[in-house]
């Protein structure tokens, strides 16, 4: 009898198993979605073409791109949290929706440790930039000036709890000084502005490497814990304000208690094109973004060590959302 009852446990199981392994063998057989809670234009929305292209060659199906931009990503996070778990609704994006907005904010429409972990794709080095207009040619230059005059000076972010926003915030703990805060809907719109004059500094991913090279913007440090390779002169924040460092990462998952088998499925193709040549030298042009490609389980763990570190420095700053 409990041989009878074991062995019909089984048969249950794998029952129950073999739809999922099929759908995942099958996948995809329709278009899939890839919301990016960004404008277009920007860094990860640029990213996010770029994978969502070489999918759809390896798929032979569609993979559209589908900008959600809004409220600090919650937006777009929400709904691919409350699409279907089946793989085909996905969202690439920077780490505040994962990481951040869970610290920052009172509440949020979709939980972000449900998830289900796909890959992290790219670490996205960033710097510090000023408008040529502003007289500092160096990290102490900016800090002293800031203290001589307070609230004069004002820098852009990618909005309220992006990680821009909170690199400066951070900055502004460390060397003590008052700075405005002026917050845009995305990177690309504060960067036109920066260029433009009419905000003075910028916490950013090296997309504006073109601008730095071309003298339109000035980079004071890279917020790096060493200098990096790609802007050699250019010291390290760290260097004048120690341990300085802030990093950046976008990533792609799919909606709460989406199968494994097809969350592995999406990032072992991911893996695979990131190695390709014609992918690297666009992530090199994009500002020498450095591919990660982590397994579901590798990002879950990295989800987890850094909720606890920027949950720590919101804590320790202070920081609000505008």
């Amino acid at each position: 009898m409990q041989k009878q009852i074991l062995l019909g446990r089984i048969l249950l199981a794998a029952a129950l198993a073999f739809p999922l392994a099929a759908s995942a063998q099958d996948y995809p057989s329709k278009p899939v979605k890839i919301i990016v809670p960004n404008p277009a234009g920007g860094g990860p929305d640029v990213l996010a073409r770029i994978v969502a292209e070489k999918l759809a060659e390896k798929w032979n199906q569609p993979v559209i791109v589908d900008n959600r931009a809004g409220a600090a990503g919650s937006i777009g996070a929400e709904a691919v949290f409350k699409s279907p778990p089946d793989g085909y609704t996905l969202i690439f994006t920077p780490q505040p929706v994962f990481v951040i907005n869970k610290a920052l904010y009172g509440k949020l429409n979709y939980d972000p440790d449900a998830f289900a972990p796909i890959s992290v794709v790219v670490s996205v080095p960033m710097v510090l930039v000023v408008n040529p207009k502003v007289s500092a040619q160096n990290v102490q230059q900016l800090i002293a000036y800031a203290k001589e005059n307070p609230d004069r000076l004002n820098y852009a972010s990618a909005g309220s709890g992006s990680t821009p926003h909170l690199a400066a915030e951070y900055f502004k703990s460390r060397a003590g000084i008052k700075i405005v805060h002026v917050p845009y809907k995305g990177n690309a719109p504060g960067v036109s502005d920066l260029l433009g004059g009419r905000v003075d500094m910028m916490m950013i991913d090296y997309v504006v490497l073109p601008y730095i090279r071309s003298g339109k913007l000035r980079a004071l440090g890279v917020l790096s814990e060493k200098r990096n390779p790609a802007l050699p002169d250019t010291p390290a924040v760290s260097e004048t304000l120690p341990r300085f460092a802030v990093a950046a990462w976008w990533s792609m998952a799919a909606p709460p208690k989406t199968p494994a088998a097809i969350t592995e499925k999406i990032s072992a193709d991911i893996a695979a094109l990131l190695k390709l040549p014609d992918v690297g030298k666009r992530l090199a042009e994009l500002g020498n973004l450095e591919a990660v490609a982590s397994t579901p389980a590798e990002m879950a763990e990295y989800m987890k060590a850094e909720r606890e570190r920027w949950g720590n420095l919101i804590r320790a700053i202070g920081a609000k959302v505008d």
